[in-house]
């Protein structure tokens, strides 16, 4: 079953979130989630298998210029996660359908993602989930 998540599942969230996003802290995504869900353009989903909570999906709504869109905003595929033991049943699928559907409720006409380029697995599953390859960047910083 895929929920839409909302104030009452902020831990739950983060505590998934955190094994996606292993540079954050449980603490600081409960923070930010808690203003994402203030505002209208973010929305979360939860998947449960026999009640326990085994993935999570975030989408937004971009209005800013998104990589190979045309119009805005832009449903935008913030992060996706599902528990190494519950993967390959379809519950990435799931999660990603119920934030394209929410996008769709909120006028978008399109919907856009990213991931890192060494991040083979996410890669596979955006092609698997009809994603078409927009651009591919390599960004680059120095010390001042």
């Amino acid at each position: 079953m895929v929920v839409k998540a909302d104030k009452k599942d902020i831990i739950t969230l983060a505590k998934l979130a955190v094994l996606l996003w292993s540079d954050c802290n449980v603490n600081d995504l409960i923070n930010d989630f808690s203003k994402n869900l203030s505002n209208n353009t973010c929305q979360f989903f939860l998947k449960y298998e026999n009640c326990i909570p085994v993935g999570f999906a975030q989408c937004g709504l971009r209005y800013d210029y998104v990589e190979g869109t045309e119009t805005s905003p832009v449903g935008y595929l913030e992060g996706i996660y599902v528990k190494e033991n519950f993967r390959k049943k379809g519950y990435g699928r799931q999660l990603l359908e119920n934030c394209e559907l929410w996008a769709k409720s909120n006028g978008c006409v399109e919907f856009a993602s990213d991931c890192e380029l060494s991040n083979i697995n996410s890669c596979n599953f955006h092609k698997a989930m009809n994603f078409e390859e927009a651009n591919k960047i390599i960004c680059f910083t120095k010390k001042l």
